[in-house]
């Protein structure tokens, strides 16, 4: 079970607008480095940096594709409801 700290982590790490593009992108499917480079037009080190805490935190991880990191959501139905959450509450 998270204690008070890993929560705070966790939502820390998606309090970042660019992060949360990331995960809404990767809700959709699967996709590589240079994929959500190019649908969030920002630098590809831009892009890693995120993705990096995003896998630290757990959120995400990745397959190597060649020579291609491609990133899926390790829990798409959680973060899913979470966002969902978010969304209904406006």
């Amino acid at each position: 079970m998270a204690g008070s700290r890993e929560i705070s982590e966790f939502f820390k790490v998606l309090s970042h607008p660019t992060r949360v593009k990331i995960v809404e992108e990767l809700l959709k499917q699967k996709k590589c480095v240079n994929a959500i480079e190019v649908l969030l037009s920002l630098k590809q080190s831009n892009i890693s940096q995120h993705l990096n805490l995003l896998r630290l935190s757990g959120i995400v991880d990745y397959e190597q594709e060649g020579n291609k990191k491609c990133y899926f959501l390790t829990d798409p139905d959680f973060i899913r409801d979470l966002l969902d959450l978010f969304k209904t509450r406006r």
